[in-house]
Order: C-alpha cells, then structure tokens, then sequence
C-alpha cells in the first residue's frame, strides 16, 4: 500500500494528535485506506475521455483542475484594479468547480458509510474515527483547491505583489472552509427530508452539471475579453449581502484599495465570519447528520407507474412485436436508472443543446435578428444530431453488465428485436426531448417557416442512428460490456459518424434549392429509413444464429 506523502507530512504533527487524545497510529492506517480507495476511483473531470486505468486516477486529475485554473481563473488576474467586479467573477468560478467537485466526487468522501460495519465494530474511539474524517476531508480539499488555484496564486505574485498573493491565499483557504460546510448542508437538507436515493440522484445530475459547465467553459472565457472594454461602477444593493463571492472581493478593495464604505467593510466581516459561524453550526448538527447517512444504506422503491404509462404507449406505437416492445421498456428502464450511462450520456445531451445556441449567440452579434431570423441560421440545430454517434455505442455498456447470461436463456426469436427496441428507446429517451426543446425555439426565432427543416432533422436523426448502429457493427448485446471497455471505442468510427451528420447537412441544403424540394426529400428521407430498418432488423433470427 502506498505510504503518500500527505501522510507523511501529516507524521510532522503526530504529537499534536497525541495531545488530543486520539490514537495516531490508528488514525494513519484509516486514512492511508481511504487515500488509496480515492485513487481507485474515476474523477469526473475524467468523464468521457480516454484516460488509462493504472496509477492514482485522483492524483492525476489534479494535473486537469490545475490546468482548468489556469484557464479559468487567472484571465481575471490581468483586469483592472477594481477588484470587486473582476474577483467577485473570480472567486465566483472558483466556488462553483470546487462545490460542483465536492458534490460529484467528493461525495465518496463525505457519504462514505461502507467502513462503518468494520471500524465501529473494532476497539476505537470515537474522536480518532472523526478525527480521521475530518483529516481526510483536510487532505482532499487542499490538494482539490491547491491544484485549482496553484498556478494563479503564482500569477498574482507577478502582477499585484506578495500583498495580493498572501490576501488570495488566505480568501481561499475562508472560501474552502465556507464549501465543505455548504456542500455538508446541502446533503443534511436532503437526507433529512429525502430519501439516500434522492441523495444518489442529485449527485449524479451534480456531476453532469459540472461534466457539462466544463465543456462550455472555453466559450465563456473567450467571452470575458470582450466584455471588460467599458467603465464599471458598482451599486449596493442589500442582496448582496447573500452573495459570497462579493464577500471575499471586498477584501481587496478593504486592504488594497483603502476602500472604507460600509458595505465593504461588512462584507470583509461576512467573509471571516461566515465560514466560522458555518462550521461551529455544522459540528452541532454533525450528530443528525451521521444519522441521517443511514438512509443511504436504503433502496427506496421508484415510482415507475408515471414513466411506464408513457413508455408503453410509445411502445405500442413504435413496435412491430410484443418481443420489440418488452426490450423497448427494459432499455427505457435502464437508460432512465443507470448512473453511469446517464453520467456519460447527459453531458453529451448538455452539449448538443447548448452548441446550437453559441452559434446563434456569435451569429448574432455580427448581425440583427431579423437578418438572423431570415437566413439559413436555423440548420446549426443538426449540431444536436452529432451526439448520436456517440451515445449509440455507449448503449452496450452497463454497471449490471454480468446479468447478460438472461440474452442467452430467454425464449427469444429475434436478436434485432433487442437492438431495434433499444435504439428507438434511445431516441425517445435521449433525442425527441433534446429535439422538442429546440424546435420550440427555433420556431420561435425564425418562425413557421422551418417546420418542414424541422421534420427532415428528425428523419434525419433516425438515419443516423440507423447507420450509428451498423457503423459500430454492434454484435454485443445493449447493456452486456463494462463501461472500463468504453474507452476502446474507436475515435475514428465516432468521428465518420459525426461525418455523417455532416453529409446530411449538405444534402439538406442542396434540396433546399430545388423547388419543393424539401417535400421531396422527407418522401426519400422515410422510405429510405423504412427500407433500412427492415434489412438492418429482419422480423426473425435466433438469438444463436449470427448476424
């Protein structure tokens, strides 16, 4: 087992546990534990991309975070001295990653409840399990943050002088404390009015969250540049008092600004007493709290009836066959509960609904609306068509992958009836809502006009997805891998897919030329698929005979 060095460190200060009555010893082999499980576990920073198994997966996701602060946070280093606008933005992004880290990752951390039956059970103390808690979380929350902020602490050295660094660092070291209390809070208030499940969910949709804020990151701070370039006045306002990040601002402009106006003096208050206020209350909540983490040990029941009601009347509408429509539910089930494949899908569906919008957000500030809405504009929405080629191989893995054997034991006449419900499953599960949203809007920015543009995307969504499943030739079954293989997935073929969507954007606009010509596609556009379908999923072959 690996002896790290946050351990041996942590040796400098072994008398000072001692004093505390807590058994060090004890203590270092918890933790040297629960550092090495961390390591095992995947980041979120990792989701999707092609990162190796082997070595400290936590220890190499900080390289990511430090390189997200380098490309987040220090841009703001070089505005101004009008340190309550560009650090209140500053300290603003820092807090959302850290809080979205602590909450999709961290959460293994703060919930973790599997040593309870071993350690509690063993002849130690209280104060030295708590003790090794609340160090472990020390340890996660400074290499976390110190990642994340190393590189712009080093800048502002260069820039505002050893003053600002020291203030900085001290602004970080509040706001850490400030996060891990308030992403504490947030899971007291569900455990205590939720269930564990609820709890499991929300951590998961927070892990998309960031999977997604992520991605449009590079958009965002290719914005900021461009909205600095005017004179910035700042204007009290009493609900301000409730926003953090102009807490730990005001400080700059307290110390380095001599800035003595009430609101800033009383915010430079809030941001010291905040975080100790904060934690003295969660310590005299901490015992509700680890009783409440029992409910995480449950598996409450889901309320299916709302979803199965919808899901059946599109099964009925959709499948040819009573075979096709009971894998059509089943994979409606397990797209609607996996986590993982909703972590690795979901940010994909983000993405594919926000592209389309920065597009019309860069096209809209060369142009006016008008121009805009009259133009062929409305065809970036095939940007949300170029997730399908990639969640279509994405459906054959599983956390339940060992359960597979039930293929090979079920009375079933036609293997295509698995693959054929399950992709027009994926369709309703994934696209039609992504599609309704932004047709609504589209319709709404450029008008009537585009329903016919409307109904050649949709078939056109269904042709991709159709030649998604031939272009990964999918022999496995949906659901029957493990998501460690995801990352053999070849790039090339996920890359001819996105092509493909491609193609289809310049034949759309080629009929577009023709008169009536985008009647004429959708007649060509459906028989195609029908013909298809049918040669890709013939009504019957054994689940034995190849493909």
């Amino acid at each position: 087992m690996d002896d790290f060095t946050s351990l041996r460190v942590l040796d400098r200060f072994k008398w000072l546990f001692q004093k505390l009555h807590i058994d060090y010893a004890v203590m270092r082999k918890i933790l040297q534990l629960k550092l090495t499980m961390d390591g095992r576990r995947m980041p979120t920073v990792f989701n999707g991309s092609r990162v190796k198994k082997e070595g400290n997966q936590f220890k190499k996701s900080l390289w990511m975070y430090g390189f997200y602060g380098l490309l987040l946070l220090t841009p703001f280093l070089f505005f101004s001295d009008q340190f309550i606008f560009f650090m209140s933005i500053l300290f603003s992004v820092l807090m959302f990653i850290v809080m979205t880290s602590m909450v999709s990752d961290f959460s293994a951390v703060l919930l973790d409840i599997r040593d309870k039956s071993i350690l509690h059970s063993k002849p130690i103390s209280p104060r030295t399990l708590n003790a090794a808690k609340v160090v472990h979380i020390l340890i996660y929350m400074f290499m976390l943050t110190g990642s994340f902020v190393v590189i712009p602490l080093i800048v502002s050295i260069f820039k505002h002088g050893i003053v600002f660094a020291i203030l900085f660092l001290l602004d970080i070291i509040l706001i850490s404390c400030l996060v891990v209390v308030l992403t504490a809070f947030v899971y007291l208030f569900i455990l205590r009015f939720f269930s564990g499940e609820k709890l499991k969910d929300m951590i998961n949709y927070v892990q998309i969250i960031l999977s997604v804020a992520i991605m449009v990151s590079y958009q965002l701070v290719a914005r900021v540049f461009e909205i600095v370039n005017f004179d910035i006045t700042y204007t009290f306002a009493w609900w301000h008092f409730f926003l953090p990040p102009l807490w730990y601002s005001a400080t700059f402009e307290l110390i380095l600004n001599s800035n003595f106006s009430s609101p800033i003096i009383i915010f430079s208050g809030l941001a010291i007493l905040g975080p100790f206020v904060s934690i003295l209350l969660y310590i005299r909540l901490m015992p509700a709290f680890e009783r409440n983490l029992a409910k995480l040990l449950s598996d409450s029941k889901r309320n299916r009836k709302k979803w199965l009601g919808v899901h059946r009347f599109w099964a009925r509408v959709l499948c040819r066959s009573k075979e096709e429509r009971t894998f059509y539910l089943f994979a409606s089930l397990m797209m609607k509960q996996e986590r993982e494949l909703k972590l690795k899908v979901y940010p994909q569906i983000g993405f594919a609904l926000i592209i389309p919008f920065v597009f019309i957000y860069n096209n809209f500030r060369s142009s006016s609306f008008e121009e805009m809405s009259n133009g062929n504009m409305f065809l970036v929405i095939y940007f949300a068509l170029s997730m399908l080629p990639t969640i279509v191989p994405m459906l054959k893995f599983s956390e339940k992958y060992k359960a597979q054997w039930i293929y090979g034991v079920a009375p079933i006449h036609s293997k295509f009836s698995i693959y054929s419900g399950t992709l027009k499953a994926c369709l309703i599960q994934y696209f039609i809502p992504v599609y309704l949203l932004l047709s609504v809007l589209f319709i709404w920015i450029f008008s009537i006009r585009i329903i016919d543009d409307l109904i050649v995307v949709l078939l056109t969504a269904i042709a991709v997805t159709l030649i998604s499943y031939r272009l990964f030739d999918a022999e496995d079954y949906p659901f029957s891998q493990s998501h460690e293989f995801m990352q053999e997935m070849s790039t090339f073929k996920v890359l001819a897919g996105v092509l493909v969507v491609g193609v289809f954007v310049l034949v759309h606009l080629i009929f577009t030329k023709i008169p009536f010509g985008l009647l004429i596609y959708i007649v060509l556009l459906a028989i195609g698929i029908l013909i298809g379908w049918k040669k890709v999923f013939p009504r019957r072959m054994k689940v034995g005979s190849s493909s």
